[in-house]
């Protein structure tokens, strides 16, 4: 099931790739297979697509760069069943990490797939060599975070033109400017049976119950826990992760390193690329060099076990 037919000239995916109990990943990669692998994981209500600039920038300075659609979003399946815990989507990542051959990667992930990464590293479900967090921590403001839900319950039945979809955008994004030319717009769409156009989610996605303390409580536990090399990029603009969230989890993870990019809203990879994308080389280019051994030594995974889902939404 999809949210419906592709636009003409929406990029084909490069790879597809098993993720957890039946659901397909589809994703793009940069650079050459030998280099430090980077796993980059898009937000709530993004695609691969986001990535693509910082994917490579990446495979131009040596990594191997991997974004992938999350289940439900993109060129990715549909969950079956409805599941789009936080649970389930670390269970996608190790799928993806299986079928690259069992690498160590860099995790990277902004909002969504910021938390799926803390996880993933926080509770040893994946051995990564770093980890780079993108405008998300334990503590999120509820008002940024109610804001981006209803950007993303608006118009469910599909609007009429791009033109529409391009002023939805613009509403929530003013600091943007719009886009010259709307044909962009057709890889974050579908186009619906009844000839509108709509978001390439699954509508299942937002109906989940999504508990902030207990989310927040299971990220910090996370936090605490890390010891592999750490980077938290904030947007100086956002709405969502304030300056007392991204201090108090500098104070869980005292090695942590910290990037504030101004003029960058939640979205900082697609607001402010070109900073973000140095900000994160030289980073990895430090702790993840392309020769020799990688900062973090390899170690133990621990056995799977649940923990509260935690959750978070993120827009195109």
């Amino acid at each position: 099931m999809s949210a419906g037919e592709r636009l003409p000239g929406t990029p084909e995916p490069m790879f597809r790739w098993p993720g957890a109990r039946g659901v397909t990943l589809a994703g793009d990669a940069w650079g050459k297979p030998h280099g430090p692998l980077v796993l980059l994981q898009h937000g709530g209500g993004q695609t691969r697509h986001a990535w693509k600039a910082a994917g490579e920038a990446l495979g131009q300075a040596g990594y191997h760069a991997i974004a992938f659609d999350a289940r439900g979003h993109g060129d990715s399946d549909w969950s079956t069943d409805g599941t789009y815990s936080q649970d389930v989507m670390v269970e996608d990542l190790v799928c993806l990490i299986d079928a690259l051959g069992g690498r160590r990667p860099v995790l990277v992930g902004a909002s969504m797939g910021g938390g799926t990464s803390l996880v993933a590293a926080g509770e040893d479900r994946v051995d990564a060599t770093a980890l780079v967090l993108v405008d998300i921590a334990p503590r999120i403001e509820p008002e940024g975070v109610e804001k981006i839900g209803a950007f993303m319950r608006q118009r469910p039945e599909g609007f009429d033109s791009l033109e529409e979809v391009a002023a939805a955008i613009a509403a929530y994004q003013p600091h943007r400017k719009p886009p010259k030319d709307l044909s962009g717009l057709a890889k974050n769409l579908r186009k619906a049976p009844n000839g509108k156009f709509r978001w390439h989610w699954d509508p299942g996605f937002l109906s989940l119950r999504r508990e902030l303390d207990k989310r927040q409580a299971r990220l910090e536990a996370c936090s605490r826990a890390l010891s592999l090399p750490t980077l938290l990029v904030r947007g100086g603009l956002s709405d969502v992760l304030s300056e007392e969230g991204a201090a108090e989890f500098l104070a869980l993870c005292p090695h942590a390193e910290y990037a504030n990019i101004t003029g960058a809203g939640h979205m900082v990879a697609g607001d402010r690329n070109d900073i973000f994308g140095n900000a994160v080389i030289d980073f990895l280019s430090r702790v993840v060099p392309l020769t020799g051994a990688p900062a973090a030594p390899p170690h133990v995974i621990a056995p799977h076990h649940e923990g509260p889902a935690g959750e978070f939404l993120d827009v195109p």
